[in-house]
């Protein structure tokens, strides 16, 4: 989000800070969040706050710890944009794993997820859980500013 906003200029936001009449003056709207448990962080603002956003420019760029998948990215897609948020475009960046700066619930969620993996057959293992595993214990950075580009270029198109 940060880079973001230095690349473009906008105003950035933490969804549990923004208050929808602010929102609402901008022509563009840009959502960043991290998937948890196939969920997008923020996107609850967004579902919320839809029918006022309307006549807004609105794209989504969700960051996770797997690198990408197409068939993962269109499992989260469906997941997560429905209803009215279905044509929202969706954009995918890898993000970075370090379970010292998780807090504790995510932390304790992660390595039950990895303790439940673990007892798969890892030839059967789905892209996000050999990212799981292979992070384990691990900190982790797979940013990149590359991964905006396809953000950068939709959101020129729209200007």
């Amino acid at each position: 989000a940060e880079w973001l906003r230095r690349m473009t200029g906008f105003d950035c936001v933490e969804t549990p800070k923004a208050w929808i009449s602010e929102v609402m003056s901008y022509e563009t709207v840009l959502l960043c969040g991290g998937i948890y448990a196939s969920g997008i962080a923020g996107l609850s603002f967004l579902k919320k706050n839809i029918n006022k956003l309307r006549d807004k420019k609105i794209a989504i760029f969700c960051v996770g710890a797997s690198p990408y998948d197409e068939s993962a990215f269109e499992e989260i897609k469906a997941h997560n944009l429905t209803g009215d948020l279905k044509e929202i475009p969706l954009f995918y960046g890898r993000g970075a794993w370090d379970e010292n700066k998780m807090k504790f619930t995510d932390r304790t969620l992660c390595k039950m997820l990895q303790k439940s993996v673990a007892k798969r057959n890892p030839d059967t293992y789905e892209p996000w859980m050999t990212a799981l595993m292979c992070a384990a214990g691990q900190s982790c950075d797979w940013t990149d500013k590359t991964y905006l580009n396809t953000l950068l270029d939709w959101i020129k198109s729209e200007l």
